[in-house]
């Protein structure tokens, strides 16, 4: 029996035609690896589709407060206040002073006026904070006889009442629960992050087209006129990405309820505390295999669904499979190995016998995959059962 300490899920996804992820000039974001240079999509593009997905098995249906990501978190503090019915000027004051005592950043120091409204950098700050936060603004100013005194009351408050704010019970959102936040803030605390998300590249050199368009105009056409009301251009990228997520489970316990991690996975730690995290786990599994990143949904319709994923349970550190694809797959195969689906699935298998063979880590695996292939150790199921699987194990704490 081990310990289920980390999740490790690993995943396949195919995409043609689709500019899933752009860098500054537009392209296609690119990876050089190996032998070749691969396409590649951000973590950060990855966690923010999972995050705002709606659907079944998305974050928002855990019943768990979410946060926002703004630069305008102290603008809609000072709108929520001026709805209880503060005047505008107070409102801002008390903004000020927040900002004044290093609410969201030190850099937001002596900010005034319409400067105090907006941050540097977009925050993340959980819905429960702000609720917090409004309520005792609102409170103080009601009875503040001036903005000078209104300013005064707030840093004290939020001088006194800082490990209040820091006790609130997913105060901060699951969004932080999962993916951490970082501030510099004197009053709110930073949060390490539960799930730790790979940049996704293509298992085979990048494939890229310019795709070259005209605008066609109707009325124009209409009149017997040649001729399009504009000429652009894109980049096109086609792919088989690979894709890897790490959940720290008593990380992520930690962050949603507030115990020690070390404390995750003792015997005097009731199942019940681990329980939420094992449903944020099924959820984000179905997110990782369902859910396509991309932009231009309308013109190249960027959606699929995992062709593999794998899932690894165990108390040994984790370890990513990218190494199986560090020298690229060639598109076509002289010896006729099957299709670069089939060779990648066999490639990634063949990468966990060498791995087990060479430490013997003694992992628990379950996987689903659309061709007909095994991987050492592993159960095949479909993804409901191995969404539940992983929920399960966690909740055991035992795999």
């Amino acid at each position: 029996m081990q310990f289920p300490r980390f999740i490790q899920i690993h995943t396949l996804h195919n995409y043609p035609a689709a500019l899933l992820n752009r860098d500054d000039a537009g392209l296609a974001k690119r990876l050089p690896l190996g032998n070749a240079v691969r396409t590649r999509i951000s973590s950060q593009c990855l966690k923010r589709h999972w995050r705002v997905t709606e659907d079944r098995f998305s974050l928002s249906n855990l019943d768990v407060p979410m946060a926002i990501r703004s630069r305008a978190i102290p603008g809609l503090i000072s709108k929520r206040m001026q709805e209880n019915g503060i005047s505008a000027s107070l409102a801002l004051a008390a903004v000020e002073s927040m900002r004044n005592a290093g609410l969201l950043d030190k850099s937001g120091k002596d900010k005034k006026g319409e400067d105090a409204l907006k941050t540097g950098q977009a925050a993340l700050m959980g819905r429960a904070e702000i609720d917090y936060l409004v309520r005792r603004c609102t409170e103080l100013a009601q009875t503040a006889p001036d903005e000078k005194t209104l300013k005064a009351e707030i840093a004290g408050m939020l001088k006194d009442e800082k490990k209040n704010i820091e006790a609130l019970k997913h105060g901060s959102g699951l969004e932080s629960a999962l993916f951490g936040r970082m501030v510099t803030s004197d009053v709110i605390a930073s949060r390490d992050a539960s799930i730790y998300v790979a940049h996704a590249f293509t298992v085979h050199p990048a494939q890229v087209e310019n795709d070259y368009f005209t605008v066609v105009d109707d009325l124009l056409q209409e009149a017997g006129e040649l001729g399009s009301a504009g000429i652009f251009d894109t980049e096109l990228a086609s792919g088989l990405y690979y894709g890897y997520v790490v959940v720290d489970v008593p990380q992520l316990v930690e962050n949603l309820e507030g115990i020690s991690a070390k404390d995750c996975f003792s015997p005097q730690t009731p199942a019940e505390h681990r329980e939420l995290a094992g449903r944020v786990v099924e959820h984000l599994i179905h997110l990782i295999a369902t859910v396509s990143p991309g932009a231009k949904r309308g013109s190249t319709a960027p959606f699929d669904w995992a062709k593999l994923v794998l899932v690894e349970a165990g108390d040994w550190q984790p370890r990513s499979l990218a190494g199986a694809f560090h020298d690229a797959l060639p598109l076509t195969d002289k010896n006729d190995n099957g299709t670069i689906r089939r060779r990648t699935v066999a490639r990634l298998s063949d990468e966990i016998s060498a791995m087990d063979d060479a430490y013997g880590a003694p992992l628990a695996r379950r996987f689903l995959s659309l061709d007909s292939t095994e991987v050492k150790g592993a159960e095949r199921t479909d993804l409901n059962k191995l969404a539940e699987w992983a929920k399960d194990v966690i909740q055991a704490g035992e795999c």
